[in-house]
């Protein structure tokens, strides 16, 4: 059964205004490119780095690529017509790294949340993830749910592994509660399974957030 405690913590939180104070400007003046900003987040080993590498066409490594505070990556996208630059911060997961990762979520205009579905842990903490972006932000922009590692599931020992039916399940809660557009996914960053649909849903979901807002030329430079 799910628990209550996570949508509890949002209703103690306080709206928290973001003034974007010392976030970088990323456009270039000579690059008329729109700029659009995305935060991975998650435990840490989780594969948030691998997925990243994967989505750029870089090659995958073996092992935890720890990330030491925060990683920047940039990609151009065509979107509806429109280059697109992607900024992606790569959240580093440990907890010594919190204070340094409520720099980063501010001028924020989408969500990717990793967990690990060989890591229970990591599913369980997903909610915890989901306040620290609150308390940093306020309300939470598109965000996609993505359970990643889905080619280390093929033991029968099913009990080991979290279902794609749970992460579905937090997922549908999430949006009932807060209203935030969302949806979830699974991944593999070795495979590549998924992770072009991936970025690309949550390119969909900011630009359909955009025009409920009236702003239908949010990736106009």
């Amino acid at each position: 059964m799910m628990s209550g405690r996570f949508f509890t913590s949002f209703a103690n939180l306080n709206m928290l205004e973001e003034a974007n104070n010392g976030v970088i400007d990323m456009r270039d003046q000579d690059d008329k490119s729109a700029i659009l900003k995305t935060v991975l987040i998650g435990d840490g080993a989780v594969g948030k780095t691998s997925l990243r590498r994967n989505y750029l066409g870089e090659e995958f490594i073996e092992g935890h690529l720890a990330t030491i505070g925060v990683d920047l990556a940039t990609k151009r996208v065509l979107f509806n017509q429109e280059v697109i630059k992607l900024i992606i911060w790569d959240l580093a997961g440990q907890p010594t790294f919190e204070k340094v990762r409520g720099h980063y979520y501010a001028g924020c205009n989408g969500i990717i949340l990793v967990y690990a579905v060989d890591n229970r842990e990591s599913f369980d903490n997903a909610s915890k993830w989901l306040v620290e972006a609150y308390k940093n932000m306020g309300p939470l922009p598109p965000t996609v749910i993505v359970g990643n590692k889905i080619d280390l599931r093929t033991s029968l020992d099913k009990s080991r592994f979290v279902m794609p039916e749970e992460g579905q399940k937090f997922t549908d809660y999430f949006i009932e509660k807060l209203g935030v557009p969302a949806i979830f996914r699974e991944t593999s960053a070795k495979t590549g399974a998924n992770i072009m649909d991936t970025f690309e849903e949550l390119l969909r979901m900011m630009d359909e957030e955009a025009s409920k807002r009236e702003e239908p030329d949010i990736f106009k430079g």
